[in-house]
């Protein structure tokens, strides 16, 4: 049941950052791509904005990619966990914890799932059980 429970989490919290990724990267599911991401970005003071967005996307892309692979889990957790931080630092500390007035709840427990399964590990049901 364990394994099952971390492929679980895997597709879930993955497949969601997939799809973060190409809202950054190509305005895919209601996104705004590089450039309007990018003016958001600035307006918050992450500069270059659309170069940031661009770094952003990336990582959401592939972090959350091979999260739900569980292939190279370590590196997908770095990557999903790095944008968590940001997003905690540069946009949601200023409203404290609670998501009810935007705060970091939600981003502190992704960032959390991902370090998580990146320490335990992806489990049977994973690429990296395949081969390595």
């Amino acid at each position: 049941m364990l394994n099952i429970g971390l492929l679980i989490i895997r597709l879930v919290i993955g497949l969601l950052f997939v799809g973060h990724g190409a809202q950054k990267l190509f305005g895919w599911f209601g996104g705004y791509g590089p450039k309007g991401t990018g003016g958001w970005f600035e307006s918050v003071g992450i500069k270059p904005g659309v170069t940031m967005a661009i770094i952003a996307g990336l990582a959401e892309l592939i972090g959350g990619l091979l999260f739900a692979l569980g292939f190279l889990t370590p590196l997908a957790g770095i990557l999903i966990a790095g944008t968590m931080a940001m997003a905690i630092i540069k946009v949601h500390a200023p409203n404290g914890l609670w998501a009810t007035a935007n705060g970091y709840e939600f981003n502190l427990t992704l960032l959390a799932v991902a370090i998580g399964v990146a320490l335990i590990g992806p489990g049977q049901y994973a690429l990296d059980a395949f081969l390595f």
